[in-house]
């Protein structure tokens, strides 16, 4: 007789798989509420946006208090680079998510090309290959048998499977000191995995991941006569029919303390906190759900830290050194 602590356990599986197209975009990509700060986690044309190696680690820990909850980790690195008189972008992304008995790693080089217009504006172009790796693990599977349920379905593995499979991202960016916006397709190629138990196994599962849109926008609106900026972002994502829509505002001081507010549609709303000290940045978010899920966790932590390692500007260098020659 199935006791009913596996049957909770079982149901509490059930609701993770049927809201994890939401909080997480159909298994394919995080819902990380610092959207604003890694714009080129969702869109490889915001590669090379700044004039530095710029470093950027995230983390997010979803719906605490549940188990198999969605866990993620990720890291960039991209700077930008001049190559026969043309300005690129380049970066990398590693990624590292949890959820329910899935394991996903995620790993792509980014390269975006860049054009300015004018004296402030930049449009870029970018495309981010790479591979998308999953782990399904079926030893940790636990369905309940009795007359009203069968102890078995041949859909769901019974032993730790795997899978790798090609995997690519591509964007356009639009940046200016004031404003920036882009729009993106991640797993543009719908790669489908196959998961076996090893390499040599004949038979296999399919795992498809769909391809998600991305539509994300932000600004810096300084308070004249004053130390303050508002700074407005927002992101409207859609996948496989579903779609989701999240905004923030946070208000600076000095450049230096960040405090917001933010809303994902349906889902929660966050709480901003973060500082700027000198080349790097430390941010905190909390999200508090507003859906029925709220009755069984206290929320959502997310933690991000940027790093810039300043690059010399050789245009500037070289004129100097022009200007030391004719003296």
């Amino acid at each position: 007789m199935t006791s009913s602590f596996d049957i909770r356990r079982l149901l509490v599986t059930m609701a993770l798989c049927a809201t994890v197209a939401f909080g997480v975009w159909a298994q394919s990509d995080a819902a990380f509420s610092h959207s604003w700060v890694g714009r080129n986690y969702y869109n490889p044309a915001a590669a090379g946006e700044y004039n530095a190696i710029h470093l950027t680690l995230g983390s997010r820990m979803q719906w605490v208090d549940f188990k198999h909850a969605p866990m993620t980790f990720y890291l960039t690195a991209d700077m930008p680079y001049k190559l026969l008189g043309q300005r690129f972008g380049a970066g990398v992304k590693a990624e590292f998510e949890r959820i329910g008995l899935y394991t996903n790693t995620r790993i792509g080089a980014q390269i975006a090309y860049k054009r300015k217009f004018g004296k402030n504006h930049t449009v870029s172009v970018g495309v981010q290959p790479g591979v998308f790796s999953q782990t399904f693990r079926g030893r940790e599977v636990i369905m309940p048998e009795d007359d009203a349920h069968q102890g078995s379905d041949e859909a769901i593995p019974k032993q730790d499977v795997s899978g790798t499979a090609f995997d690519a991202n591509v964007g356009v960016f639009y940046s200016h000191p004031k404003y920036w916006a882009g729009v993106a397709v991640t797993h543009v190629t719908a790669p489908s995995i196959e998961l076996k138990v090893s390499r040599e196994a004949i038979d296999y599962y399919e795992f498809n991941v769909s391809r998600s849109y991305y539509f994300m926008a932000g600004g810096n609106i300084p308070i004249n006569n004053s130390l303050f900026e508002i700074q407005p972002s927002g992101m409207f994502a859609m996948s496989n029919k579903a779609w989701a829509a999240q905004i923030a505002t946070m208000l600076r001081y000095n450049r230096m303390l960040n405090i917001g507010v933010g809303y994902r549609h349906k889902d929660a709303v966050t709480a901003f906190i973060g500082v700027n000290l000198k080349d790097a940045y430390i941010g905190y978010a909390y999200d508090y759900p507003v859906s029925a899920i709220s009755k069984a966790t206290f929320g959502s932590h997310e933690v991000f830290v940027t790093y810039n390692v300043k690059l010399e500007d050789r245009e500037k260098n070289k004129n100097k050194q022009k200007s030391v020659r004719l003296m």
